[in-house]
């Protein structure tokens, strides 16, 4: 494998945790998932002020302290496989906070920015909203009692997507496989995963769009 560490990134209900472990499975590699506790979400989501400021910052500083952490055990020494990319925190901070909070937020992040490693490959795995939307209701029919929903409004992951898709359109600070993930079955098509592993063995620099057969 050229790549020694992967970040896989998507909006949510695209699949990006499960493809990370899948991957790193397959590829004998550390999965490094992000920490979804946030104390400030439930405040988000019922659209207290301030609290999407608080929710932001404490993605940010989770996100940073955990990639830090792992550089100083020189875990990316080996394979790793990572379900996010530390500079896509920007794509919520814009869509969530207004301009006084984006002040404060972009002086924090230009600061530990400097710190975390950049991966030496990163997939965006794609997905149309309603597809997205879809998912998101059948994970919420899955979840376990107890288990935080993700009970979004469509407007608002059409949002999301529309600021992810840009986001990467925009991407060139690595490699980078999009991947069109509609007719993908990533979580359990041993197939699938075998073509996407091609994929990654035969990336170089630049920017691949790999569209999947069925």
């Amino acid at each position: 494998m050229p790549f020694q560490y992967i970040a896989i990134e998507g909006p949510i209900g695209v699949g990006k945790t499960s493809l990370t472990e899948r991957l790193a499975t397959r590829l004998d590699a550390t999965a490094v998932l992000e920490d979804q506790e946030n104390p400030f979400l439930a405040d988000f989501y019922g659209g207290r002020a301030g609290a999407a400021l608080q929710a932001q910052l404490f993605y940010l500083l989770n996100r940073h302290r955990q990639l830090l952490t792992l550089q100083q055990a020189d875990l990316f020494a080996q394979a790793t496989v990572c379900d996010y990319l530390f500079d896509k925190d920007k794509i919520f901070a814009y869509l969530n906070l207004d301009d006084n909070e984006l002040f404060i937020y972009q002086r924090l992040f230009d600061l530990l920015a400097k710190d975390v490693p950049s991966p030496d490959l990163v997939i965006y795995l794609q997905a149309p909203t309603d597809v997205l939307v879809r998912r998101l209701k059948e994970r919420n029919a899955a979840a376990e009692p107890g288990q935080e929903p993700f009970d979004l409004d469509p407007a608002y992951v059409q949002e999301m997507n529309e600021a992810y898709q840009h986001f990467f359109f925009h991407y060139s600070a690595t490699p980078l496989l999009v991947v069109q993930t509609s007719q993908l079955d990533l979580h359990a098509s041993d197939d699938a995963l075998d073509d996407l592993i091609r994929q990654i063995r035969s990336m170089n620099r630049g920017t691949r769009y790999y569209v999947p057969r069925r």
